[in-house]
């Protein structure tokens, strides 16, 4: 999930066959690393979603790694939650970003989000330390799910609050959305349910996730399009976003998870990757995305160049 361009993407029944996402599979040279050796002669399997800020979040994972003397394969770009995740619980995958409501909701199978961010990530750490997997130090962004419209129509159908859609005829109405969200409980039936409102099959367009942001910016799918909080899209766009008033959506801030058993072995992955998660806040995020969906630019660079900026690797 999260500020997703649906890029390529694999199952995990692929994944098990040894396939890779975009059918390649990138491995990096080891050895000394630029900025130290404590991981000299590890290697490691970096995983991702097929969403843009994910594989973003895989690729400054793996150059981080690789910048204190690890090697990677890459296998990012993994499509959808469940599948990335079995690929890790599976050892097919040794790590990738996971996000705390998405490990609340869809994995822990809870109905009710929990409002303190920190709270929430400590009942999901809790839950998963049973399960053998370890989730790091989790980032400041929060990158949930909202609804957004284009300029000028939040004014012209007098909606500005999710609560506000209750208020609208069902020609006004109207959602693009994508497939996954459809279904989750933390989606767009928990949101209807929880916001009172009565969509019909028609009020509703189930597209793309990149698709949805350009479609909901020329306003004729679709009045309101899902978008998650961190995409550089919203603001390129020039999209503004309805206030989750109720506060319906949970937190999803994203924290690097792994088997227990290899941070184990590899203390020094949280070491290395703690304090980069602390500089991964909203507004930082935001940028980054836009660097690769507004701008173009590949996530490789995007990812180096930030590392390096910010004196993570030379």
């Amino acid at each position: 999930m999260r500020s997703r361009i649906l890029l390529c993407g694999i199952s995990a029944a692929a994944l098990l066959a040894g396939t890779t996402a975009c059918g390649s599979s990138k491995s990096s040279g080891g050895g000394s690393g630029s900025m130290g050796d404590e991981l000299k002669g590890a290697s490691f399997t970096v995983s991702s979603k097929d969403f843009t800020e994910s594989i973003l979040l895989g690729k400054i994972t793996e150059y981080l790694l690789q910048a204190h003397g690890a090697k990677f394969t890459d296998k990012t770009d993994i499509k959808g939650s469940v599948n990335t995740r079995t690929a890790l619980t599976s050892g097919q995958v040794d790590m990738y970003w996971e996000y705390t409501g998405t490990a609340w909701i869809t994995y822990q199978k809870n109905t009710t989000p929990v409002s303190d961010p920190t709270d929430q990530y400590d009942k999901v750490k809790a839950a998963d330390a049973a399960n053998g997997i370890a989730w790091l130090n989790p980032a400041p962004m929060n990158d949930t799910y909202a609804f957004a419209t284009r300029a000028g129509q939040a004014d012209k159908l007098g909606v500005h609050t999710l609560s506000d859609l209750a208020k609208l005829s069902p020609s006004d109405a109207t959602f693009c959305i994508e497939s996954e969200f459809s279904t989750r409980d933390d989606g767009f039936p928990g949101m209807t349910k929880a916001y009172g409102l009565t969509v019909g099959k028609g009020q509703t367009k189930m597209l793309d996730t990149g698709v949805i942001y350009t479609e909901t910016a020329k306003g004729g799918t679709c009045n309101f399009g899902e978008v998650f909080a961190t995409d550089g899209r919203i603001s390129a766009l020039k999209l503004t976003v309805l206030k989750d008033d109720k506060h319906f959506f949970p937190n999803y801030n994203a924290a690097l998870t792994l088997k227990q058993s290899l941070l184990t072995k590899y203390p020094a992955i949280a070491t290395i990757v703690n304090p980069v998660a602390a500089k991964l806040d909203d507004a930082t995020m935001t940028e980054l995305n836009a660097e690769v969906d507004a701008q173009g630019l590949p996530a490789d660079q995007v990812a180096k160049d930030w590392l390096k900026k910010n004196g993570f690797t030379k």
